[in-house]
């Protein structure tokens, strides 16, 4: 399946730590901005309706691993490649790239659910307009 879609952003001197390396809870959130960022690239909204209901994307498994520093003002890019459309569940990678060498490689996992009312989470099927869209990628 990996289809890949990209991003590219300058890293803020506010997601460095006093050594001056950006701080590892940052790749989680680029992560994520790279996750929407691909999500609207295929007409979709992480925070969307379907048939009436409110559709969220809790995740399920999180990891990364690093190899090398990204520093305040690096230009790095964000690989996002799709691994798995599931029945329920969405799996994407991430390769964290500074001039072509690879610095971190993240993976995330996310189960398609309707919101309750009382604030809790009920998995369903990832309806097929939306799967069909996520495994296909970007145009």
């Amino acid at each position: 399946m990996a289809r890949e879609f990209s991003i590219s952003r300058r890293v803020q001197f506010a997601e460095s730590d006093m050594a001056g390396v950006v701080h590892f809870s940052n790749y989680f959130r680029w992560m994520e901005e790279v996750e929407h960022a691909f999500f609207r690239a295929v007409g979709l909204s992480i925070a969307m309706h379907h048939e009436g209901r409110e559709i969220a994307w809790p995740r399920v498994a999180v990891e990364c691993e690093f190899f090398g520093p990204v520093r305040f003002e690096d230009e790095v890019q964000l690989r996002l490649r799709v691994m798995k459309v599931g029945e329920k569940s969405f799996t994407y990678e991430v390769d964290f790239m500074k001039a072509e060498h690879q610095v971190a490689l993240g993976k995330v996992t996310s189960v398609c659910c309707t919101t309750q009312p009382q604030g809790g989470f009920t998995a369903i099927a990832i309806p097929s307009e939306i799967k069909e869209k996520l495994a296909a990628g970007p145009g």
